[in-house]
């Protein structure tokens, strides 16, 4: 027989055997969709005609519109998505003009660092900007390991996982390692995200007043139902509100009662600590202690992405079984290069955090000796201003940009109404003169509100919702 032959013999060989895959798969999904089908029919009564709802009649787009009416109707600029023109650190520019800045995540001032800057160049040149895929199949690259390998060192724990978001992290982690059968007891102002984890979960949610441990203790006594597994989830420093959570009271609780607890260290990773290592260092407390620590990459380390800390099991479990591990692809090589280069500096200049504490704690006190209301700031890296008034605390923000100032309102729902607020987050590079010049306006421009009662008060709700539904 020709080569031809052979080659015609082999082709309809190779046919013959793909046609007959293809009808056996078709075969296994026409099989599953009848039997679907059946039970379909079987127990579901014909659908009703029913009409699609419009995005534009949701209940959140018209609290999207009913918000922008209120602005249009006091003339108040929207203070969101404003686009910076440069790296934005103690400093800024917006619109051209040079701001001081307290709306920037750089707390040790390491986003443009030369070193951070000369480990992420070289990465890109040796392996471009993307992982290209999952670690689990083609994405590992070197960068992974020593980033996880340096996070394990710098707290004191067995492992570390990287994901390529702080928000994911928390959403796959919890997701993973809790089911409907457990039991997450956490702090009324813990993260959306964490929140978005249990409920992902399926497991039982239950909350305690925030930061009270004695509430969480009574929770834990009364807690009835035969639960499988047990996570308590607190934060490092809350990032609403500025204050810490009692860890030597929660290890307390933890040794009674028996449950994982986890830490949220995104705001409290190179702030809390005489060397920045976070709460454990801060209270003196072994690492070991806390079962899951939990923190983002794109605050102190100036990157993005998020970590888990604990135990090689722990760390195990994740890469093999976190959805948002195994599923999603790898952290960029750049971002973990950048994140073990920031971390290679807070090890070297401990300096850094010693500045930021001064610079938090003087911000801390000339606002109370102002007369501000700053919660329960511990004057660490975030310090908020309470307003109280949702609208007011919108103009504030817009009244302080005018007067060269660069701070952001946290409004409802993102605090409760009657808590609205501007946040301050602090940074080892800022100055004293800035700091001082802040507070300053910050008393006087909240003052001129306050007198002038602007705010939801002199809004004419029925004039709005009628405008409102003429839309």
């Amino acid at each position: 027989m020709s080569s031809d032959g052979n080659g015609q013999t082999f082709s309809k060989m190779n046919s013959s055997l793909k046609e007959s895959l293809l009808d056996r798969m078709r075969n296994t999904h026409q099989s599953s969709e009848r039997n679907r089908m059946a039970r379909s029919e079987r127990e579901l009564p014909p659908a009703p005609r029913r009409q699609q709802a419009r995005f534009e009649d949701l209940p959140e787009y018209k609290q999207v519109q009913a918000q922008k009416l209120v602005s249009e109707q006091f003339g108040i600029a929207n203070p969101f998505y404003r686009p910076h023109q440069t790296a934005a650190g103690a400093t800024t520019m917006i619109d051209g003009r040079k701001l001081i800045n307290f709306a920037s995540y750089d707390y040790l001032g390491l986003n443009k660092h030369a070193h951070v800057l000369d480990r992420a160049q070289e990465t890109i040149g040796n392996f471009g900007i993307s992982a290209s895929a999952s670690r689990l199949v083609a994405g590992e690259r070197p960068q992974h390991v020593e980033l996880e390998e340096k996070i394990a060192r710098f707290y004191g724990v067995d492992a570390a996982v990287c994901f390529v978001s702080g928000y994911l992290t928390n959403v796959a982690a919890i997701g993973c390692l809790i089911g409907p059968k457990d039991l997450v007891i956490h702090d009324e102002f813990i993260h959306n995200s964490a929140l978005a984890g249990i409920k992902l979960s399926g497991a039982t949610r239950r909350l305690f007043k925030h930061n009270d441990t004695a509430d969480l203790e009574h929770v834990l006594r009364t807690v009835a139902g035969d639960y499988r597994y047990i996570m308590v989830i607190v934060e490092g420093i809350y990032s609403m509100d500025g204050d810490t959570a009692n860890l030597p009271a929660l290890l307390k609780l933890k040794a009674e009662y028996g449950f994982w607890l986890m830490v949220d260290e995104a705001h409290s990773l190179g702030v809390l600590g005489r060397r920045g290592k976070g709460l454990a260092e801060h209270f003196g407390v072994d690492p070991h202690e806390v079962d899951i620590w939990m923190g983002t990459l794109s605050k102190t380390t100036s990157s993005c992405g998020g970590y888990i800390a604990g135990s090689e099991a722990l760390a195990a479990v994740l890469k093999a079984s976190a959805g948002g591990f195994v599923y999603s692809v790898g952290l960029a090589p750049v971002l973990a290069a950048s994140a073990v280069a920031s971390l290679d500096i807070l090890e070297r200049e401990p300096e850094r955090t010693a500045a930021l504490r001064r610079n938090g704690s003087l911000f801390l006190k000339l606002a109370k000796e102002a007369g501000l209301d700053t919660g329960l700031s511990g004057g660490f890296s975030v310090v908020p201003v309470i307003v109280g008034d949702s609208l007011r605390a919108v103009q504030l923000s817009n009244d302080m940009l005018a007067a060269g100032i660069n701070v952001l309102p946290i409004i409802h729902p993102a605090v409760p109404e009657g808590q609205a607020r501007l946040r301050f987050f602090i940074t080892s590079d800022h100055t004293e003169e800035q700091i001082r010049r802040t507070v300053t306006l910050t008393a006087e421009r909240l003052k001129e509100l306050t007198e002038r009662n602007f705010g939801l008060g002199g809004v004419d709700i029925e004039k709005m919702l009628k405008t409102l539904s003429a839309r």
